[in-house]
């Protein structure tokens, strides 16, 4: 039965899938499980069998032969030709499929396929790109990933990334690589799969860019990444406390405490800033057993061998956070008074870490309040653009114009970009939250060139 609820209708753009991933991380596996499903849905699915659009003018779909229904309805179609004039083809039997899914070669840059969707004006006012999927291979993609363009950019264009192969690792090793993943396309809804065994509604009817479910993935993915990963607010007297760390996955730990205003959540948040300054400026080295005075010193604390100490001064009564760099359970840490009593912050937040992986490929978030002014957006995307597209391998999110009621959507892929104004902001706070995926991104550029754009 054909899925009418989530169907688009004959009127609408059909949403197409780019399919990729590297040479064996699953897509053909995939691919069979979409076209030998009952799901009910109608997909069109194109197998590309090439690395660039247009490696064969001469071959396009015109025999019924080449385009054959499936026992689920999807209709597969062997591509040697070229994409675009494929799809204007297809088009022609728009009655016959609500989805359109291209699978790319294990080798390929998706960008080509889906800067399609923006560089012609036929097939972008009858298709839009609904999102990229990528396979990753998790027993061999790091054997890959630092000296492959291919992989880093399919992870780096995707929307969903399927993180396949889980049974040939441990949890430690999934979960090292879905955070190493996650530093590098922080956007990206990540699930994990074993012969590639996904719900299909995971893969289609993306809708492109949603902030909600980016944020429903990753309540953090609009706060800029931070050097420390906690912090926790404490009302303390005059005396001597001690940090206890147990060992634990890293031999040093940077660490800063520093006066508050207010014993409150408020007040913790006051000090962030202050925290992200004190962890940029020089180290200072506390041997364990030795006494740190809180006075606006960022400290590396060794935490090689047994149980270590470190005994922190505090001259005044009152608030005070700690800001670290992991996260003390990582250590079982646990801070005493002068009795050995352990005490319990007030209260404690974590935070979005800098990553320090892959360097080259990352992502960079950026999320304001306030009305944006067109022309001086206009400009300066053109300039940005201009200098750095082919850096940036894509680019998705919300702004809010200025003498603008409606939310305006956009995304891009390089050097293209295409938007449309979407529902009325009507009682919700009017915003701009988009990111940047690509390589070599300056992060404060991009943060200062945005700002300045606005009204």
């Amino acid at each position: 039965m054909t899925d009418t609820a989530n169907s688009p209708t004959a009127d609408h753009k059909v949403p197409v899938t780019v399919l990729t991933g590297f040479l064996g991380a699953g897509k053909t596996t995939l691919l069979n499980r979409i076209l030998c499903q009952q799901h009910g849905k109608r997909i069109a699915v194109i197998e590309n069998e090439f690395g660039e659009i247009g490696v064969d003018n001469d071959l396009v779909i015109g025999a019924e032969e080449e385009i054959f229904e499936m026992n689920n309805g999807c209709i597969c179609c062997t591509v040697r030709g070229d994409l675009i004039r494929i799809l204007g083809n297809l088009m022609k039997r728009r009655d016959r499929f609500d989805y359109i899914l291209i699978e790319t070669t294990g080798m390929a840059d998706p960008g080509p396929v889906a800067q399609t969707f923006f560089m012609d004006d036929e097939i972008g006012s009858q298709m839009s790109l609904d999102g990229v999927v990528t396979l990753v291979d998790a027993k061999h993609v790091l054997l890959h990933i630092e000296d492959s363009d291919e992989v880093k950019e399919q992870i780096a264009f995707a929307d969903v990334i399927l993180l396949n192969k889980t049974d040939l690792v441990t949890s430690a090793e999934l979960d090292a690589l879905e955070a190493r993943i996650h530093a590098m396309n922080a956007a990206a809804r990540i699930h994990r799969t074993r012969d590639a065994a996904v719900d299909i509604d995971k893969i289609l009817n993306l809708g492109g860019f949603d902030l909600s479910r980016a944020l429903e993935t990753d309540p953090k993915f609009l706060e800029p990444e931070y050097p420390f990963e906690w912090s926790g607010l404490y009302d303390l007297a005059a005396g001597k406390y001690t940090w206890i760390f147990q060992p634990g996955p890293d031999p040093t730990m940077g660490a800063f405490c520093t006066p508050a205003v207010h014993a409150s959540e408020a007040g913790m948040r006051e000090r962030v800033e202050s925290a992200v300054r004190a962890f940029s400026s020089p180290e200072h080295e506390c041997p364990p057993g030795s006494e740190c005075r809180v006075d606006d010193r960022f400290l590396q604390v060794g935490l090689e061998g047994e149980a270590l100490r470190y005994t922190w001064l505090i001259d005044q009564p009152g608030a005070y956070v700690w800001f670290t760099e992991h996260h003390p359970d990582e250590f079982a840490a646990v801070l005493t008074d002068e009795q050995g009593q352990a005490l319990e912050p007030l209260v404690s937040r974590e935070y979005k870490p800098d990553h320090e992986h892959d360097e080259e490929v990352t992502s960079v978030g950026i999320a304001t309040p306030g009305d944006l002014d067109l022309p001086k957006f206009q400009n300066w995307l053109r300039e940005l653009l201009a200098t750095h597209g082919p850096d940036i391998f894509r680019m998705k999110g919300i702004l809010a114009f200025q003498n603008s009621n409606q939310r305006y959507v956009f995304q891009g892929v390089h050097m293209l970009f295409d938007g449309r104004e979407d529902r009325p902001w009507g009682d919700e706070p009017r915003r701009n939250s988009l990111i940047f995926i690509g390589r070599n991104l300056n992060r404060e550029a991009l943060n200062q060139g945005f700002a300045a754009c606005l009204a």
